[in-house]
């Protein structure tokens, strides 16, 4: 369905993360390295600038234990202004300030990292954190936008797995993302699906995509992800036939299939707790455990040809 709140007129604001995670990238199974990424990512937001003169652009590093900005860097104004470089007459100035910016500030995060790891999540990127810097920076950019004219979008580039411990945060953003009409658009550049990216997508109306072979990473972010949202509502895009919704249990962080649910809060646990550790609620029930083996009493009990037992039984609570 056609987008009627969006026009050819509006500003594209596009906020990218960028899985800069050096335990995935230079793992020797790794179709890609991050260097030949780059200059597929540098191409591609290069395009997006290229495609109207007030397209806007940041860019986040999601690392191993930390989330920054490689572009606006710090010094330069929100809207847009210009970082102080040496002028290049064989290049075109807004295209030369994001790259330096992008590959500058990915540079000083591979020579000195510095993550703050925890123990039960090691080597893992900041994804959540990244999201939650690209939503504040769109509100930032919002704010200043009187007129409406500004359409934001977010765009995920990973190769790491999931992490469960970043599950709630993630709900958190993707809530915050659907709430404000961000679209979330996610690109998984190899390795097993992202659970917790897929259902971003999906509840944001953005798209997912896992390409067959990385290293035509250009044609995909070009064909699939370089349409902004006004030319979309006339576009046949990639969707997801499956969605992976499953969650990670709030008291030991890892992703289940079959979990209990506080009727209360929400909160998501592993096994069966007589108390809520989130909201304290004291339930005053027992969950049907083992129903098979209830079932099977039962059966046998009805079936003529069954053997009895030599002494009477205690039925299971």
């Amino acid at each position: 369905m056609k987008d009627i709140s969006t026009s050819e007129d509006d500003s594209n604001l596009l906020v990218m993360v960028i899985d800069t995670n050096p335990f995935e990238w230079e793992h020797p199974s790794a179709p890609l390295k991050l260097n030949e990424a780059l200059q597929h990512i540098l191409a591609f937001m290069n395009a997006h600038l290229a495609g109207r003169h007030d397209n806007k652009l940041a860019v986040i590093a999601s690392h191993v234990g930390v989330s920054k900005f490689l572009y606006p860097t710090p010094n330069e104004p929100i809207p847009g202004g210009k970082v102080p470089t040496k002028k290049d007459a064989n290049a075109y100035q807004s295209f030369k300030v994001v790259n330096e910016a992008v590959l500058e500030g990915i540079e000083r995060l591979l020579r000195d990292p510095k993550p703050t790891l925890e123990e039960n999540d090691l080597g893992s990127s900041k994804i959540a954190a990244s999201l939650s810097l690209g939503l504040c920076y769109i509100n930032q950019i919002l704010k200043l936008d009187a007129l409406g004219h500004v359409k934001p979008r977010m765009l995920v580039l990973t190769v790491s797995p999931d992490s469960s411990s970043d599950y709630i945060p993630i709900m958190n953003c993707i809530f915050s993302a659907q709430k404000a009409n961000i679209p979330i658009d996610v690109c998984k550049i190899w390795g097993e699906d992202a659970v917790f990216l897929q259902q971003a997508a999906h509840i944001t109306e953005g798209i997912y995509m896992r390409p067959n072979d990385p290293r035509g990473l250009l044609q995909v972010l070009m064909f699939s992800f370089l349409p902004d949202m006004f030319a979309r509502n006339y576009l046949y895009l990639p969707g997801q036939d499956q969605v992976d919704f499953r969650a990670a249990c709030f008291c030991h962080k890892k992703i289940v299939d079959i979990g209990f649910v506080c009727s209360v809060c929400l909160s998501i646990f592993c096994s069966f707790s007589p108390v809520c550790s989130t909201c304290r609620t004291k339930f005053a029930f027992q969950p049907l455990l083992n129903p098979a083996r209830r079932l099977g009493a039962k059966a046998g009990a009805s079936n003529p040809g069954s053997p009895r037992p030599s002494t009477p039984t205690t039925p299971l609570q």
